[in-house]
């Protein structure tokens, strides 16, 4: 049992009152410091973001069980993931949903992540090197879309590539701090719900 792992669920339970039982059973599953690298495997479960390189990071923990509690997903979707980063997040993906596409931009990023994720054992993740802007087109459309890094606006492509009745969760604003947002397609409509503000590295284009 990973005690170091049941005291980061417990504080996200505890002191922030996420309670989603589905999202945080699966977090006790992944061994959060085989995503990071050794020099921060001290800090693996403490509660703030972690480098990984390339002025890249892990997100905090809460933050990555609020976003994905905010998809809702059931086991069975499709979800695209845009910002790979070091794999983590994918990984919480793969245990919660059918099949992940998970996108980055930074070559070696996606590199040591798709090693990562299948020497780790994550089989129903597919990963690509790309322009996250772009999401995976020749994949979609998704049940669910998850944007890990901030942007000052979701681009139209990615709404394109959610299949209607899908939703969309973002961290959008300018400056470091963003507003999450959980868009949700209804048609020709997408329907936005604001939630709190997040510190994110921003999202860069190509």
């Amino acid at each position: 049992m990973n005690r170091k792992g049941e005291m980061m669920v417990g504080e996200i339970r505890e002191k922030y009152g996420l309670k989603s039982p589905q999202v945080l059973a699966a977090m006790l599953r992944i061994p959060r410091e085989e995503f990071i690298a050794d020099k921060f495997r001290k800090i693996a479960y403490s509660d703030g973001p972690v480098p990984i390189g390339h002025g890249q990071t892990i997100s905090q923990p809460y933050t990555v069980a609020f976003m994905t509690d905010l998809l809702g997903l059931k086991g069975d979707e499709k979800v695209l993931e845009v910002g790979t980063g070091s794999g983590y997040q994918a990984a919480l993906l793969s245990l919660l949903a059918g099949k992940v596409f998970t996108v980055e931009r930074i070559d070696a990023l996606s590199r040591e992540a798709r090693k990562r994720l299948r020497r780790l054992g994550y089989k129903n993740v597919e990963v690509k090197t790309g322009s996250g802007e772009y999401g995976w087109n020749q994949e979609a459309p998704y049940d669910a879309i998850l944007v890990t890094a901030g942007l000052e606006w979701v681009p139209e492509e990615l709404f394109r590539q959610l299949k209607d009745g899908g939703v969309l969760v973002a961290p959008v604003g300018r400056g470091m701090d963003k507003v999450m947002i959980k868009y949700s397609k209804r048609g020709k409509k997408i329907i936005k719900k604001q939630y709190g503000i997040f510190h994110f590295v921003p999202f860069v284009e190509e």
